[in-house]
């Protein structure tokens, strides 16, 4: 078993038993489910957008722990201050350290950018939390879900009004993208054996519809990575860890974007 199948098998219990705690019913009566969703995909699309999409990233299984020092307030105000066109907030506690908490203040400190709620979204229960909490944006992963599933999850995402971005790492995974994903993403590490290749993306861009917008994701340090990616079709550009490993994540954020 790998760590995908590892952390879905782990995250199936979960949703099950957070099932038990809040009702979809119950969810659906929380403040943040009424609020107007802030889109992603317009803010990449904007002219002069930095594409920067800064994610608060506690931990994860290729690196361990990352920073438990900073706070998720602290740091997503500097990443909207850097000049981030979006932010990418972690809920999985097992393998990220995230939690909905981190969401939910994230939504409270920021309420005008667009959030990633960063999880493994495998059931409709985790769209309506995302809603709840406070997501503009929910994440599919190819490589967990099957097509129709996939197509199913997009639906009840886009039906609430959040974007949808759904991310693969191959050719293959094309078969998986639906009409109602705004964004694809190529994540540049494989989530099987975690090797980053930055060239996933520029090999995948040209095979991807240009009715989406196309984010590249993982293995992000330098400006003239973005600037290459920029050049190959890309709009966004996830960067977590580069930001993260730093004692103030909202500087190195600005640093970057500078730099663009």
């Amino acid at each position: 078993m790998n760590i995908l199948d590892k952390i879905i098998a782990t995250k199936k219990v979960e949703v099950a038993n957070q099932k038990k705690v809040a009702s979809i019913s119950q969810l659906e009566k929380y403040p943040g489910f009424n609020r107007k969703c802030n889109s992603l995909k317009l803010n990449l699309m904007k002219e002069g957008s930095s594409g920067i999409i800064a994610e608060f990233k506690q931990k994860s299984p290729s690196k361990g722990e990352i920073n438990y020092r900073v706070k998720v307030e602290e740091v997503t105000k500097g990443y909207v201050e850097a000049g981030a066109a979006g932010l990418s907030v972690l809920t999985d506690y097992e393998y990220f350290g995230g939690t909905m908490a981190n969401l939910t203040k994230a939504r409270e400190t920021n309420p005008n950018i667009p959030i990633l709620r960063k999880d493994f979204m495998i059931d409709i229960y985790q769209i309506v939390e995302a809603k709840a909490f406070g997501a503009d944006v929910i994440l599919l992963i190819a490589a967990c879900l099957e097509k129709e599933q996939a197509k199913v999850l997009a639906e009840k995402a886009k039906s609430l009004g959040l974007d949808v971005l759904m991310e693969i790492h191959s050719e293959e995974e094309l078969e998986i993208i639906n009409d109602f994903v705004d964004i694809v993403g190529v994540n540049n590490r494989n989530l099987k054996t975690f090797e980053v290749d930055v060239e996933t993306s520029v090999n995948l861009a040209k095979l991807i519809p240009d009715q989406f917008v196309k984010i590249s994701e993982s293995g992000l340090v330098a400006a003239e990575t973005i600037h290459y990616l920029r050049a190959n079709g890309f709009k966004g550009f996830l960067i977590g860890e580069t930001f993260m490993k730093t004692d103030n994540p909202g500087v190195a954020c600005k640093q970057l974007i500078s730099k663009l």
